[in-house]
């Protein structure tokens, strides 16, 4: 579009609008432009918020694995207590003598 263009668009709507209506066009067409300017900042901030959510969500897992593959478990982690021989022993000894008291104690 031209600058003669432009200044005839401009004649046309001074004409159809008037003198009065034409500032008050002007500043509603300018809150008009300013809220949808808004509103589109407001929908590219949240849509980047989310992008560097997911991006921290995914540094994180990434470090929680990395800290995984390098954690060596000690004993207790890898295998619960187990007894010795000695207390498996014992245990069969301790048993035995239960069910002799158990026995005793019905006589």
């Amino acid at each position: 579009m031209g600058g003669g263009e432009i200044a005839l668009i401009m004649v046309a709507v001074l004409l159809l609008f008037g003198g009065k209506k034409l500032p008050e066009l002007a500043r509603g067409l300018g809150k008009g432009i300013r809220e949808f300017k808004d509103a589109s900042e407001g929908v590219k901030r949240e849509i980047h918020r989310n992008i560097n959510s997911v991006d921290i969500d995914n540094e994180l897992r990434a470090e929680e694995e990395n800290h995984a593959a390098r954690h060596h478990p000690t004993e207790e982690e890898v295998a619960p207590i187990q007894s010795t021989e000695a207390e498996t022993v014992d245990q069969e000894l301790s048993a035995e003598e239960k069910e002799k008291k158990d026995r005793d104690s019905y006589s």
